[in-house]
């Protein structure tokens, strides 16, 4: 039976985001970050959304997928990679079976089956004919974002602008729609920021709660630009994940920490915060499937009393956001996917209206202008995770590549004869590969901070050597620099450096 309808729209974000991982390393940081959240997270979210959208429903959310994960999803050698990662789980699960947990090898069997099989159907020429199905059917609607995801307010405005307008051009290439809203990298925005995003077609664009102090109710204008920013319901996304609470921490969901190191399969539920690995009592998909009915029911009567009460406050229908990582849905909670196709039909039918962030525009859920300051979705809310004293140097190192990357193609520029240039194109993909906020945020949260170091000054020791062959005259040496790097780092081969803005 249907609840009495309620005032406003509820928005559900999802941001799909990882670094440039494929052909830098395996394990434990690498090409298997990728093939994990493929697994766990990609797969089943897009099956999600398949199974709502065949039965009739659509602008179910907004889906940001980012250009450097986009272009991972359609990279042959990650496709090969992931196809070949696959086959291997359902070995380990056969492995964890014939070792006596035959529960859990029988469990994860299915899961490998069925996702292989799904992968072979499905993805094996890439993920964009997979979202773009999606796109076309209007189940969802896509965010799009700069190229390499850098924290845009400490770039060069011309490289800003640059992985911006390449963002959008990609997505277009891809799945042949141009996204007219984004998902700004880590939420991150420093006044100015608006007039690039107008120049560019963006519409509309995702901040967190506090950027708006809090007040999410509705879009709001940036200053006198017609850009709307939108921004993250704390109380309701918080209900979901946060740093000290939320339902994948509950007792009777699969606990992701704890591995069986054998065949690096999870065999535990959560249990209890207190309760090391090796106690934690055996993974149970009963007991974890009446806890995901049990945590539908509490989101849905959250969103409904969120929305009654902020219409009440507002004195006219409210909006309200809750926006999450993508990953969080089976990568990182295992039960996640089951959670959110319930979620998106229990809603509806409990009188709430779904809409994405350009149906919320559409319809007016539009405020006031704002004059959004510096902040981000980091802790603290602002620039601290990127720009703090413990990236201190990653930030000078950023500066100082930026800089030598846009001279030297300002130098290659006045040499130039309107010819696309490969040694050009590399260096500004180095460049681009060496700034992603990635590498700040893992230091900062010290999650694998060696290999993020290690990633951060392999891209600004590509773009030094590139820089220096050309500098110095030797452009035999620079283009074989640039065609050896780009067997590593060849993703988005349509970039173009012709298309930079050249120096004010």
């Amino acid at each position: 039976m249907t609840d009495t309808a309620v005032p406003g729209q509820f928005t559900l974000v999802l941001h799909s985001h990882l670094p440039w991982l494929s052909r830098h390393g395996r394990w434990p940081v690498g090409e298997e970050w990728l093939y994990q959240s493929w697994a766990s997270s990609y797969l089943p979210v897009a099956q999600v959304l398949r199974n709502l959208a065949a039965e009739g429903r659509s602008h179910l959310l907004s889906l940001g997928i980012t250009p450097v994960l986009a272009a991972q999803l359609d990279d042959p050698h990650c496709l090969a990679g992931m196809h070949h990662w696959l086959g291997n789980w359902r070995l380990r699960a056969d492995e964890a079976a014939m070792a006596g947990n035959r529960a859990l090898g029988h469990y994860e069997h299915r899961l490998a089956t069925a996702a292989l099989a799904d992968f072979e159907q499905r993805w094996r020429h890439g993920g964009s004919p997979v979202w773009r199905e999606l796109i076309d059917a209007e189940a969802i609607e896509l965010l799009g974002g700069p190229l390499a995801h850098p924290f845009q307010p400490l770039l060069d405005s011309r490289l800003r602008s640059f992985e911006l307008t390449e963002g959008l051009a990609d997505a277009r290439q891809r799945w042949g729609h141009t996204p007219s809203g984004i998902w700004a990298p880590e939420c991150g925005f420093t006044p100015g920021m608006e007039a690039t995003y107008a120049a560019a077609g963006v519409t509309h664009f995702m901040v967190d709660g506090p950027a708006l102090r809090g007040d999410t109710t509705l879009g709001r204008p940036v200053r006198d630009s017609p850009v709307l920013a939108f921004g993250r319901d704390l109380q309701v996304s918080y209900r979901v994940w946060s740093p000290k609470s939320g339902y994948p921490g509950q007792p009777q969901y699969r606990d992701f920490h704890h591995y069986d190191h054998e065949t690096g399969l999870k065999p535990a539920r959560v249990t209890g915060k207190q309760v090391a690995g090796p106690d934690k009592a055996p993974y149970d998909p009963d007991l974890a499937a009446t806890a995901v009915r049990r945590d539908v029911e509490d989101f849905v009567r959250t969103v409904r009393e969120r929305l009654i009460g902020e219409s009440a406050r507002i004195g006219r229908p409210a909006l309200v956001v809750a926006a999450f990582d993508t990953e969080l849905f089976g990568h990182w909670w295992h039960e996640g996917p089951q959670w959110l196709e319930q979620v998106l039909r229990a809603l509806p039918e409990a009188g709430v209206t779904v809409g994405t962030l350009a149906d919320a525009r559409a319809r007016g859920y539009v405020g006031e202008p704002v004059p959004l300051a510096d902040s981000s979705w980091g802790s603290g809310k602002d620039w601290r995770v990127w720009a703090g004293e413990p990236v201190r140097d990653l930030v000078e190192l950023n500066a100082e590549i930026v800089r030598l990357a846009l001279d030297t193609l300002d130098k290659m520029r006045v040499q130039a004869d309107g010819v696309r240039d490969p040694v050009a194109d590399q260096l500004l993909r180095e460049a681009i590969l060496a700034v992603s906020s990635d590498w700040a945020f893992m230091v900062s949260k010290d999650s694998a901070a060696g290999y993020a170091r290690d990633r951060a000054h392999q891209h600004a020791h590509a773009v030094r050597e590139i820089a220096a062959a050309v500098t110095g005259g030797q452009l035999a040496k620079a283009g074989q620099l640039a065609a050896g790097w780009y067997a590593a780092d060849g993703l988005f081969p349509a970039l173009d450096a012709r298309r930079l803005e050249g120096p004010v």
